[in-house]
């Protein structure tokens, strides 16, 4: 069955222009014809589908950039590439935040990063430091650059490399600070943060969902493993306590006792006969009992201290305060007679 498809041109002034007619046998022709005639006045019917952005390029350290040194790349993970990456990533119509997987073929090596700046020269890419030590780099070396998509991080796990990371007040809070300046984070990664003119390092030990995470805008919860050489501190063993003193008992209360008969039943029955009482004769007293011998203007204090032990007798006199006689450097005069 043949069929024809008609081309209709909208004019501004509005009226319809017939552009042309023609037949169309097949269904797959009928497709192929309208997307080329779309294409052909500027309206594609199939947008173009996203193509990952795959370049080789010679690899350097920051330091070995041009221009005034670039501290802010090493406190971070990012990198810089040439201005004719950003025209192709254009045109591929690639996924923002632009990631990146850095790959080393020959040391089978990958990790992700982002990008911080197109302003390198053609051909060429700049690293951190920290970075190429992990993707066993030497400069000069190639590198594939690879555009991919990252799940959002949830969870991350790091183990610092130094016992020094301790002496930090608020390791979060450096941490969190310090993460701003990357944009992903990979399992095995050893990345290094600045602080207080010292450099930490951390391995990335875990990150969720995946082993590669975005963490641009994200809600992450940190956890830290021990630092890597560390031990915990010997606690001493604990000394045997020593029993407490025997507790001096007040003495026996003499005298009327009450509570100390025997009730009876209007019914006349007797039960619990055979129930022992309680004895108040001999039996170990228990501090709390009022002293009922009691006498004004005497108080009795019942200590729990240990006696003292009974010190050995010695021959050497005993030292007396003030015994001596006093002494004057006037002699009296003698009275005459």
């Amino acid at each position: 069955m043949t069929s024809a498809v008609t081309i209709v041109l909208r004019m501004p002034s509005g009226r319809q222009c017939r552009a042309w007619e023609r037949p169309i046998s097949t269904p797959m022709q009928r497709r192929l014809s309208s997307a080329t005639c779309a294409s052909q006045f500027g309206y594609p019917m199939f947008p173009d589908a996203l193509r990952p952005f795959n370049t080789q390029y010679r690899c350097y350290s920051v330091s070995m950039l041009p221009g005034q040194e670039r501290t802010d790349v090493e406190k971070g993970g990012k990198i810089i590439m040439p201005p004719s990456a950003l025209d192709q990533l254009t045109r591929l119509n690639v996924v923002y935040p632009m990631l990146f997987k850095l790959t080393n073929r020959r040391a089978d090596r990958v990790t992700h990063c982002g990008v911080l700046e197109f302003v390198a020269d053609e051909g060429k890419v700049y690293l951190p430091y920290w970075m190429m030590r992990n993707l066993l780099l030497e400069e000069g070396a190639l590198l594939t650059v690879e555009s991919v998509s990252l799940p959002v991080a949830t969870f991350s796990k790091f183990q610092p490399q130094s016992p020094d990371f301790l002496d930090i007040t608020n390791p979060k809070a450096v941490l969190e600070n310090a993460l701003r300046n990357f944009a992903c984070l990979t399992t095995g990664d050893v990345i290094a943060i600045p602080y207080n003119t010292k450099v930490y390092e951390f391995c990335v030990q875990e990150t969720k969902p995946g082993r590669a995470v975005s963490i641009i805008e994200c809600d992450m919860n940190v956890e830290f493993a021990a630092p890597v050489g560390y031990q915990e501190p010997e606690r001493p063993p604990a000394a045997e306590e020593e029993q407490p003193p025997e507790e001096h008992h007040l003495p026996e209360p003499t005298g009327f006792v009450p509570f100390q008969g025997s009730g009876l039943r209007l019914d006349g029955k007797q039960k619990n006969l055979d129930a022992p009482r309680a004895s108040t004769s001999n039996g170990p007293r228990v501090r709390g009992i009022p002293d009922y011998d009691y006498e004004v203007g005497y108080l009795r204090f019942l200590r729990n201290a240990a006696p003292k032990p009974a010190e050995a007798a010695s021959d050497e006199p005993v030292f007396s305060s003030f015994s001596g006689e006093g002494r004057k450097l006037r002699q009296p005069k003698h009275r005459r007679p």
